[in-house]
């Protein structure tokens, strides 16, 4: 994580030291770096060069108002899932035109608001939906614009709950049901064939399974430009990987150079390549490769104890602030915020949740660390806070943004009151 060092033995994000932070503003506690986050848009916006196209930051990995208001002024459009991360985007400054919309599962009102908005491209993932938006449309006396989502039979190979482009998996639909739809919408007066899209899945870390997807994507869009439809884009998703233990360690001087899997200069070339010919915008949908590497989740050392021959450290953060540890058993590095001259311990770091799958690491080689001392949990700035939940009544932590040696609050830490009046 480039926004995090230690100046002597203090752990800072850019130019704030993070144990001012949770001093000031008690723990647990997400903190993002304003650098971090613009550097990652600016890094996958560069790889484009020339080529016409939009990045779609996928709201779902983080939808902090004060985040999302930041990406749309650097120029991002949104890759929303639900109305109410339209309305999200929308409020955060994000045109229609630039807004896609994505979900197997989208409710009437939903379709019926991305119709009447007027958004780039509401994704058809069955033949059943393609007929709802059409019967919505025309009720509306409107045109829908439609993009086909692509399930390519694509195994990105990596854990089953994030790989999205397998036959078998919920999402899309097959190039022989997207050919059948392509002559159908021909003849539709309510149905606008725009956009082609896919995503394959996420954490993807070889380049093979986006070439494979390029090449099917632009082949399949000069079918249907050769039917006779006007199609303005393909949208090739996202899940560009991150290396989640690449980004520090409990040495003072290991420090990774890149988070990043796969360089977007390398990848994204390759997508403008195969789909060139077409003649059509690109668009991508990065949301983790975007946000994750700027975020911590810092959280205080409550009691220690032995079970047997294992070490446990208890802390004030659970999987209500981050479940991913316990939903996919994911990586999270876990550094002190104070470095000392102690030795290092193998333990468990566990929260205070009443499940026992509430943990943030299992044997993990950490600093020797005391009642009061405080871990920053690292690259939490994806599916972190929008995951989070209320669980054991306990209140949704505060959120802030340091820029250089500002600290800016962009959620209050939610109070019990608001917590029992919801």
């Amino acid at each position: 994580m480039q926004c995090l060092h230690y100046d002597k033995t203090t752990l800072y994000m850019e130019n704030v030291a993070l144990s001012e932070l949770a001093n000031e503003f008690g723990t647990p506690l997400y903190a993002y770096s304003f650098k971090q986050l613009i550097s990652n848009y600016k890094r996958f916006d560069d790889a484009f060069g020339d080529y016409p196209h939009t990045i779609c930051y996928a709201l779902k990995a983080n939808s902090n108002p004060t985040i999302l208001r930041m990406l749309a002024k650097s120029g991002a459009g949104a890759d929303v899932v639900s109305g109410g991360e339209l309305f999200f985007a929308l409020e955060s400054g994000i045109k229609p035109e630039k807004i896609v919309f994505a979900g197997v599962g989208k409710r009437d009102i939903d379709i019926e608001a991305a119709i009447k908005i007027g958004i780039r491209g509401i994704n058809v993932e069955s033949e059943m939906e393609y007929e709802v938006i059409s019967d919505i449309a025309s009720r509306l006396n409107r045109v829908a614009p439609v993009s086909l989502r692509i399930n390519p039979d694509i195994d990105i190979h990596g854990h089953p709950y994030i790989a999205t482009g397998r036959h078998g998996d919920k999402f899309g639909i097959t190039t022989d049901a997207a050919l059948t739809l392509i002559d159908r919408i021909k003849s539709d007066d309510y149905c606008d064939l725009v956009g082609l899209h896919a995503h394959i899945g996420s954490q993807i870390k070889e380049i093979k399974p986006y070439e494979s997807l390029a090449s099917t994507m632009a082949s399949l869009a000069k079918k249907a430009i050769d039917t006779g439809h006007r199609l303005e884009y393909i949208d090739l998703g996202g899940g560009f990987g991150l290396d989640y233990e690449r980004a520090l360690t409990v040495d003072i001087n290991a420090k990774g150079d890149d988070d990043l899997s796969l360089d977007p200069s390398e990848v994204i070339p390759k997508f403008i390549d195969a789909v060139k010919d077409t003649g059509v915008h690109l668009m991508i949908e990065p949301g983790r490769a975007l946000v994750a590497n700027a975020g911590v989740l810092i959280t205080e050392v409550l009691y220690l104890k032995k079970t047997g021959e294992t070490n446990i450290i208890i802390v004030d953060a659970g999987m209500t602030e981050l479940i991913r540890p316990s939903l996919y058993s994911a990586y999270h590095g876990i550094v002190p915020l104070e470095i000392r001259d102690a030795d290092t311990m193998v333990a468990d770091v566990v929260g205070p949740i009443c499940e026992s799958g509430d943990f943030f690491a299992r044997e993990r080689e950490i600093q020797h660390v005391g009642r009061g001392d405080c871990l920053a949990v690292l690259t939490t700035g994806a599916y972190g806070y929008s995951l989070a939940s209320n669980y054991n009544a306990r209140p949704k932590s505060i959120e802030l943004l340091v820029r250089g040696q500002r600290v800016k609050v962009i959620r209050e830490r939610q109070s019990l009151e608001d917590l029992w009046n919801e």
